[in-house]
């Protein structure tokens, strides 16, 4: 018998797009009277409208109706992962990560902390979570040869990235897109991000380090105790490239260019701060990563054919998540054409009526968790269901910032877990760590990060 395996992204938005074209046919089509200011929907003011059901070409267009609307988003992405391909072709991540366990030698206990440190800054600020894969078989031997077992060479990695992923506060793939299908910016709400991401890295971090202490001491109480996985012989130690001169300097340029970013985005003057506030989006920000990228090229020494096919292979990679973007928002030009969006958000604010917003936001991180192991894409699921939850969070007096704040935690406390994820997957290969150990281990680590960021919801919902 054949095991069931969950059908791509790809496969469920389209399938998706005609179940919302089906139901134009069946939900009755209305409208809110919008504001002028922000085009924010005015409660109260629902009426019902002139049907406009939609059949199978409109289905066909749909997406790419979605790409045209969506556009300035799936450029920015390709620039963002043209900038990361030039940065990998330099071989400078691998060798920084590398010095740093070389300078940790004989205190190995020590890279627990720093790794996962960084590792959560690449995962808070770019999204680090596929590009990860290169660092299991570098990391697993340092681990297993220093006494601990594979689960910590694993968990580094993952639980590091997944930290700072679960707690972003630029990263472009989750935060930025839906903040630009809700219409905000960037910065607004990067304080409670930020704060979330220090707790919870910081979670991430003692709960690893108190397991790799348990299991150095005591083997015998490892998760694979009893198990055939964990079979360190078969690893063999990846030789990571020499930190050079060059390689010191494509990693400040790559630093430098997040810095950039995130000073760019964030509204200053909007919260009170003498500074002054750039108010970059989209098209500055593709710039940014194309310049930076082309910089990094030129100062590691890359031909000018070089920089070229890295960016454009870099690009290429990525060239993914911006179907998916196209795609899922073609969904949403389904239910704006249909007339139906205004009607699901008039059934919501009747739906929510009393309910206050503790339990709103609540109910909405709920429901994110569950789409999240539906479509694993951040970027797919921000583009489907943020132009939907956030103006639904107006009738509840909910920031937009709160809704992506919710959707992003949700997003990233169920990638650390799902099977679909290939990260997960990949790096459980990696160690031979069975999957079922790896739940046993991390259970109730997700535990804490979902209550903590309850937490966090609830108390942001009140102030």
């Amino acid at each position: 018998m054949k095991r069931f395996r969950m059908p791509t992204a790809y496969t469920i938005l389209f399938l998706l797009l005609i179940l919302v074209a089906a139901a134009t046919w069946v939900i009755p089509a209305g409208s809110y009277e919008r504001s002028e200011e922000d085009n924010v929907p005015i409660a109260g003011s629902y009426a019902e409208a002139e049907p406009s059901p939609q059949g199978v070409g409109d289905v066909l267009l749909a997406s790419f109706q979605g790409f045209y609307d969506a556009v300035d988003v799936a450029v920015f992405i390709l620039m963002v992962g043209g900038f990361l391909g030039v940065m990998m072709k330099t071989g400078a991540i691998d060798a920084g990560v590398s010095n740093i366990i070389r300078l940790l030698g004989g205190r190995e206990r020590l890279m627990i902390p720093i790794l996962m440190v960084l590792f959560s800054l690449g995962g808070t600020s770019f999204g680090m979570w596929e590009e990860t894969m290169a660092f299991y078989p570098l990391l697993i031997p340092v681990f297993v040869a220093a006494g601990y077992d594979e689960v910590v060479g694993i968990a580094v990695v993952l639980l590091g990235s997944a930290a700072g992923v679960l707690g972003s506060t630029v990263n472009p793939f989750a935060t930025g897109i839906a903040s630009g299908f809700a219409g905000i910016s960037l910065g607004d709400g990067i304080v409670l991000r930020g704060l979330i991401y220090v707790v919870i890295l910081g979670v991430a971090i003692w709960y690893v380090m108190a397991y790799a202490a348990k299991v150095k001491d005591h083997p015998e109480r490892s998760v694979l105790s009893g198990t055939e996985g964990g079979l360190a012989s078969l690893h063999k130690e990846t030789k990571a490239p020499p930190l050079t001169k060059r390689r010191k300097i494509a990693l400040g340029i790559f630093t430098l260019v997040f810095l950039v970013m995130i000073y760019a985005v964030i509204p200053f003057e909007e919260i009170g701060l003498p500074i002054p506030t750039l108010g970059w989006w989209f098209p500055e920000l593709s710039a940014l990563f194309l310049v930076g990228g082309i910089l990094i090229g030129i100062a590691f020494g890359l031909k000018e054919v070089e920089i070229a096919e890295s960016f454009v292979a870099g690009a290429a990679d990525l060239i993914g998540v911006a179907f998916i973007i196209g795609i899922s928002r073609g969904i949403t030009v389904l239910m704006n054409s249909g007339k139906i969006t205004d009607t699901i958000l008039y059934w919501g604010e009747n739906a929510l009526q009393g309910t206050g917003s503790v339990v709103f936001i609540l109910l909405v991180y709920l429901i994110y968790l569950l789409l999240s192991i539906l479509i694993p894409s951040s970027s797919g699921l921000a583009t489907l269901s943020i132009p939907i939850m956030a103006p639904l969070g107006q009738f509840a007096a909910i920031p937009a910032s709160l809704i992506i704040t919710a959707f992003q935690s949700a997003s990233g406390l169920v990638n650390i877990i799902t099977p679909t994820a290939a990260v997960v997957m990949g790096g459980l290969a990696f160690g031979r760590v069975p999957y079922e150990s790896w739940i046993k281990f991390v259970w109730k680590l997700i535990l804490i990060f979902l209550l903590l960021t309850a937490a966090f919801l609830a108390i942001s919902a009140v102030f």
